[in-house]
């Protein structure tokens, strides 16, 4: 790049004494210029010691500034963010997750040379922990079967491509002036929301298979049931708010659920196959026992949350 546009970069948390460091070690140590990068670390007021920890980081560095999210939900936190950022790149990041040095550059590279109006790049998910279930929710997290056609989830490696939707996102700041700003009546959902705002308003997003991000998924079975059951409450509910639906993808699980006595038959074999192929694939049998568990929940736990959320819709909450 000849010239190097003013980057601002948001990173909502809440809680996440056990990321931020090394999060916050990520983006300081990109490749891009620092005098052209501000970072904005939005806290929904974190009890445990995140504030603590992102106050020594902007002790030291002029660049970087936390600010109150009194609301706590993402969707306050990205606009609180944007509303206070002289950038006119946006980049969002997620507090779980860490960059490799050249995340930035490359974002920002690919959003100028494709005129596109965000751009991102694939999940590579790690484990937490050394234990079976984290490596089984790992391996379905980024599986087709788990995660359905989201490109950024499965590790597509096929050259750019125009999609619905990325993981975080790099945009051009006017995106936000011409669609609008993230839903704030989502509490959840509110990226997916924002991009097929922006795909309807004509915008384009792309996927840039080189640009990537590490990626911590949940490690306990009994935690992952209750982040995809949120999820899937949030794959309905938001049509309470908003016209727009979600990809078909969104509503499989709940298809599942509805028409269980049926569909747990053909699911089943599915379910084994894709586990047989997976534990193939990482050379561990043991993955063939506790994948097809960590499927359920994930289906299961996300199609219950998605009739939870048609009951919300008809009841009016």
């Amino acid at each position: 790049m000849k010239e190097f546009p003013l980057v601002s970069i948001i990173i909502p948390c809440y809680k996440e004494e056990k990321f931020i460091e090394k999060c916050l070690d990520s983006v300081l140590e990109q490749d891009y210029p620092k005098d052209k990068t501000e970072i904005l670390v939005v806290d929904g007021m974190s009890k445990d010691k995140t504030r603590d920890m992102v106050k020594k980081y902007q002790e030291k560095y002029s660049f970087l500034r936390m600010l109150d999210n009194l609301q706590k939900f993402t969707p306050f936190a990205l606009n609180t963010g944007i509303n206070n950022s002289n950038g006119e790149v946006i980049i969002r990041l997620d507090a779980h997750s860490f960059y490799p040095k050249n995340y930035v550059s490359l974002c920002v590279k690919n959003l100028l040379e494709s005129g596109a109006d965000n751009v991102g790049g694939i999940w590579k998910i790690l484990p937490k922990e050394g234990t079976l279930i984290n490596k089984a929710i790992v391996l379905v997290s980024g599986s087709f079967f788990g995660g359905g056609n989201a490109l950024y989830r499965i590790g597509y490696s096929k050259g750019i491509k125009e999609v619905d939707t990325v993981f975080g996102g790099c945009y051009r700041k006017e995106v936000f002036k011409r669609i609008g700003l993230y839903n704030e009546n989502l509490k959840r959902s509110q990226d997916m929301e924002f991009n097929l705002r922006l795909k309807k308003s004509g915008g384009k997003i792309i996927l840039v298979p080189e640009i990537f991000t590490y990626y911590y998924p949940k490690s306990k079975l009994s935690d992952f049931f209750v982040h995809n059951f949120e999820d899937g409450i949030w794959a309905v509910y938001p049509l309470k708010f908003v016209k727009i639906s979600f990809k078909l993808r969104h509503y499989i699980p709940l298809i599942f659920v509805l028409t269980f006595p049926i569909s747990i038959w053909p699911y089943i074999p599915a379910s084994l196959f894709f586990s047989f192929k997976i534990a193939l694939r990482e050379k561990d049998w043991k993955l063939f026992f506790a994948l097809p568990v960590v499927f359920f929940v994930r289906h299961f736990a996300y199609g219950v949350g998605s009739v939870i959320g048609i009951v919300k819709l008809i009841l009016g909450k």
